[in-house]
């Protein structure tokens, strides 16, 4: 598939099938997110799988935005690991952690898996619930899983706003 068909394509699938990915595909979607570039190369990411009934009921109680996935992959980032910008101390790991999740969502949409990035969960839930040290911050739930018959992306999917209203040349 052609990358501009890909990122036209994907969707934000809230409708899946089931059965929980197998690992052969939980492993090509953890492929792309390793690929992705971060701060000095320092892979700050750390990325929590969850792919069984126990865990995926737990994560439930974390969320109201599981949508039924059957799996989920908790991208966080290691902020102790993290390059810092010199001129603010600006972390690099929370972007770092949201180009990988990036990187796996377009992975998982190219192989036929369905996925929605989720932020609204409350991180000291998750945190207590799947033991995540201070150190490790979460911030995006993908909420994934095979798109089921009925799944098709919101209408507000289809709603950008034209391109002169967010790209500026040479200042605002």
């Amino acid at each position: 598939m052609e990358f501009r068909e890909l990122i036209s394509q994907r969707y934000s699938v809230r409708s899946f099938k089931s059965e929980h990915l197998p690992e052969e595909i939980i492993s090509k979607i953890l492929e792309a997110g390793h690929l992705a570039p971060t701060g000095c190369n320092y892979q700050p990411q750390r990325i929590l799988v969850l792919n069984t009934d126990p865990s995926i009921e737990k994560l439930r109680t974390c969320t109201r935005s599981h949508f039924n996935a059957p799996s989920a992959m908790l991208v966080c980032h290691n902020k102790a690991e993290s390059w810092k910008r010199p001129y603010d101390g600006a972390l690099s790991s929370p972007v770092d952690a949201v180009i990988v999740a990036t990187h796996m969502m377009l992975a998982a949409h190219e192989i036929g898996v369905g996925c929605c990035w989720v932020m609204h969960f409350n991180p000291s839930a998750m945190r207590e619930t799947f033991n995540i040290p201070e150190d490790i911050e979460p911030v995006a739930l993908l909420v994934m899983g095979y798109p089921s018959e009925d799944a098709k992306p919101l209408d507000l999917h289809f709603k950008t706003r034209p391109i002169d209203e967010t790209v500026f040349y040479d200042s605002f």
